[in-house]
C-alpha cells in the first residue's frame, strides 16, 4: 500500500475532506502562538440529552430546512443541518471575499505572500496540504469514550421528511469550535433575504446574481468576526492574515463537500491546546460492514471498529498522520512536519448513496481523551431526516445488460476483414451510456476468421459493379437433398447399367460383392463424387464379412437428378436418405443368381479366408 493509495481522490472519495483537516492543522500550528484567545477546557463540554429540552428532537428547532446551515443554540451548542436535496449553485466566491477581507483591514502583506496584487490565493501559501499516515507506533489509543459507542443501544428511526426533501442530517457542534463555514452556507443553498446591492456598488458585481454577493457578503462578516474572537488581544494584522488565509480556502472546502469546518483553541491546565473539526458528505455506496472491511484493508496502521450511534451503524478509524507546515506560514519560515492525532466517523445515510464522514484531529496527544469525549457527544447527536426515496450514485449503477457486438463476416474467406479505425465516443455519448460501457467501439471478428491468410489482390472496377448489384451471400452450406428414389446402394429394384446382363464371376477368382462397389465399364455420374474409374480395380468386402453371401446383379448407378426438378439450395450438411425397404446386407428376401451356389462358396472360399471372430 503506497500513500496515494490512502490519500488520493481517485481511491478514497473521503480524500477531499481530510486534506481539509490537514489543511486547517496547518493553519492552527503556523498562526496560532500565546497571544491567541483561548477558551476553557470546560467549553467543550455538551449537556446531557435530558439537560436540554431541543437535545432530543433537533428537528423541531426553528432551523432553516433547506439547506446546510449551523446556528448557536443557547446552553446547548452550535446545531448543524445539512441535507443532500440542495446542494447549491456552485457560485465562486474566494476571490471576493479575499479582496473584501483584504481592504477591511487596510491592505498590506499577508504573512507568507506578496502585497497583494489581486491575484490573492491559497497557492501563494502553498495550501492545501496533503496529510499521510504516522507510523503504526504513533497511532493513539482507541478513547474508552469511542470504545463505549459499540455497546449495544437503541437506535431512533429517521424523522419522515416531505418528498423531494432528501436526506437531512442535523448534530451538535460543541461551543468551543469556531466555524470557519458560513451560517448560511455558499451560495444558491439557503433561503436567505438577498438585499439589493448599495447603489455605489452596483458596477462592481462583475454580473454575479444576488444570491452569489450576498453569500460573499455574509461570508465575509462571519470570518472577520472570527478572527475578532481569536486574536482580540493582538494588533490587527494576525486578525488579517487569519481572515484572510482562510478565506482562500473557501473554494477547496465548498468543492470537497464539506459543511462544517472549525478550529477550537482551547486552554488546559495552564497550557494551549488545538483541534480542528470537519464534517462532509460523500457519495459512497458501501454498507457500513463492507466500509469498515474496506478501511481496514487500505488503512493498515489505522484501527478500525464498527459502532452502534443512536442514529444507526457507523465505523470509527483512529490513526497517526504527519502533517506538513509550508515555510510561507511558519514563523521562523522553515518547513516542517508536525505528526497529529485523528479519529474519523463514517456514518451512512438513510438514502444509500451518502456518508456523512466526521472527522478530528490534534497535535496534543496529552488532550486525546479530551478530544474524544467530545467527538463521541458529537456522533451521539446525530439525527437522520429522510424523504424515502433511495439514492441512485454514479458509483454503483444499476447492472445493464450489455448490447450484443455486431459480428461482420468477411469478404472473402481467405481475406481478413478490415477493420476501421476505433474513434473516441463524444461527451454526449458518454453522459448518456452507463460508466461500464464507455470506451472505445471494438468489432470482433468472425469465428472462422484467418488472421495468418494472404491479402487479396483489391477486385477492379467492373467486379465490384457486379459484386454490388448480385444478392447479398447467404450463411451456411449448400445442401443437394436427393429424390424420394434414389438408391446410394443399388441393391434393390435395380437393372444392369448395359444390355447384356452381368455375368457371375468366372473362375472363382473374385468374390461376390454384396455392396455393389464393383465397377461397372460404363457408370453414370455419381452425385457424391465416389465414382471410381473404368479401369480401377474392385474394391474387397470388409474381412469381416461372412464368407457365404449369395451373388448379386451388378449394380446400377443412381438416376440423375434433373437440374431443373432439384430443390433450391438449403443450409446444412448433405444428407442422402435411402428408400424405406432398403436392405444393406442384401439377405432377406434374395435368391441367389447363379446356378451353382457350390461352385460360388468354393470361389469365395479362394478369394477370401474365413473370418469367425467368435470361434
Amino acid at each position: 500500500m503506497t500513500q496515494d493509495v490512502q490519500f488520493s481522490a481517485e481511491a478514497n472519495p473521503f480524500a477531499a475532506a481530510e486534506q481539509v483537516c490537514a489543511t486547517l492543522g496547518t493553519l492552527t500550528d503556523a498562526l496560532f502562538d500565546e497571544h491567541t484567545s483561548r477558551l476553557p477546557a470546560a467549553a467543550l463540554s455538551t449537556p446531557k440529552p435530558a439537560e436540554h429540552p431541543a437535545a432530543e428532537a433537533l428537528f423541531g428547532l426553528p432551523l432553516a430546512p433547506n439547506g446546510p446551515v449551523h446556528e448557536a443554540v443557547d446552553r446547548l451548542g452550535t446545531v448543524l443541518t445539512a441535507g443532500t436535496a440542495r446542494p447549491g449553485t456552485g457560485a465562486r466566491v474566494a476571490d471576493r471575499v479575499t479582496t473584501a477581507l483584504h481592504n477591511r483591514y487596510g491592505g498590506g502583506a499577508v504573512r507568507g505572500a506578496i502585497a497583494d496584487r489581486g491575484t490573492t490565493s491559497a497557492a501563494l501559501f502553498q495550501l492545501p496540504v496533503t496529510g499521510e499516515f504516522a507510523d503504526a507506533k504513533l497511532r493513539p489509543p482507541f478513547a474508552p469514550a469511542l470504545a463505549a459507542l459499540a455497546a449495544g443501544q437503541q437506535t431512533r428511526q429517521p424523522v419522515e421528511l416531505a418528498t423531494g426533501a432528501g436526506a437531512e442530517v442535523r448534530l451538535v457542534v460543541p461551543p468551543g469550535f469556531h466555524p470557519l463555514t458560513s451560517p448560511g452556507g455558499p451560495a444558491g443553498v439557503s433561503a436567505r433575504t438577498v438585499p439589493a446591492p448599495p447603489t455605489d456598488t452596483a458596477g462592481d458585481t462583475d454580473g454575479a446574481d444576488r444570491a452569489t454577493l450576498a453569500a460573499a457578503a455574509e461570508l465575509t462578516g462571519h470570518l472577520a468576526e472570527v478572527a475578532e474572537e481569536l486574536f482580540s488581544a493582538t494588533g490587527p494584522e494576525p486578525r488579517r492574515d487569519f481572515a484572510v488565509i482562510t478565506a482562500t480556502l473557501t473554494d477547496l472546502l465548498q468543492d470537497a463537500g464539506v459543511r462544517y469546518a472549525g478550529v477550537c483553541a482551547l486552554e488546559v491546565d495552564g497550557r494551549a491546546s488545538e483541534a480542528t473539526l470537519v464534517i462532509s458528505f460523500a457519495r459512497h455506496p458501501l454498507p457500513i460492514t463492507a466500509l469498515a472491511t474496506e478501511l481496514a484493508t487500505v488503512r493498515r496502521h489505522a484501527e478500525v471498529w464498527t459502532v452502534l450511534l443512536p442514529a444507526g451503524p457507523a465505523a470509527v478509524l483512529v490513526e497517526g498522520r504527519t502533517v506538513p507546515v509550508p515555510g510561507a506560514l511558519a514563523a521562523d519560515g522553515q518547513r516542517r512536519w508536525v505528526v497529529t492525532s485523528a479519529v474519523q466517523a463514517f456514518v451512512p445515510l438513510p438514502d444509500g448513496g451518502t456518508v456523512l464522514c466526521a472527522q478530528l484531529s490534534t497535535a496534543r496527544p496529552e488532550d486525546w481523551e479530551l478530544y474524544t469525549e467530545a467527538f463521541a457527544e458529537l456522533l451521539k447527536s446525530i439525527q437522520f431526516g429522510w424523504d424515502g426515496e433511495t439514492l441512485r450514485t454514479p458509483a454503483a449503477p444499476a447492472p445493464v445488460a450489455a448490447p450484443p457486438v455486431p459480428v461482420t463476416p468477411p469478404a472473402a474467406p481467405p481475406v481478413a476483414p478490415a477493420t476501421p479505425p476505433a474513434t473516441a465516443p463524444s461527451v454526449a455519448d458518454q453522459e448518456e451510456k452507463p460508466v461500464h460501457l464507455r470506451g472505445t467501439p471494438v468489432r470482433i471478428p468472425p469465428a472462422d476468421f484467418n488472421p495468418f491468410a494472404p491479402v487479396a489482390e483489391e477486385p477492379t472496377a467492373a467486379p465490384a459493379a457486379e459484386a454490388a448489384d448480385a444478392p447479398a451471400p447467404r450463411k451456411g452450406t449448400p445442401v443437394m437433398i436427393p429424390p424420394p428414389d434414389f438408391d446410394p446402394f443399388g441393391i434393390s429394384g435395380t437393372t444392369p447399367t448395359t444390355d447384356e446382363p452381368a455375368a457371375p464371376p468366372a473362375g472363382g477368382t473374385q468374390a461376390p460383392d454384396p455392396f455393389g462397389t464393383t465397377v461397372a465399364a460404363e457408370q453414370k455420374p455419381d452425385p457424391f463424387g465416389t465414382t471410381v474409374a473404368a479401369q480401377g480395380p474392385a474394391v474387397p468386402p470388409p474381412p469381416s464379412m461372412p464368407p457365404l453371401i449369395p451373388a448379386q446383379p451388378a449394380p446400377t448407378a443412381a438416376p440423375a437428378v434433373d437440374a431443373a426438378d432439384a430443390p433450391a439450395p438449403r443450409k446444412g450438411t448433405p444428407v442422402m436418405i435411402p428408400p424405406p425397404d432398403f436392405d444393406p446386407f442384401g439377405i432377406s428376401g434374395t435368391t441367389p443368381t447363379t446356378d451353382e451356389p457350390e461352385a460360388e462358396a468354393e470361389a469365395a472360399e479362394d478369394a477370401a479366408p474365413e473370418h469367425r471372430p467368435f470361434g
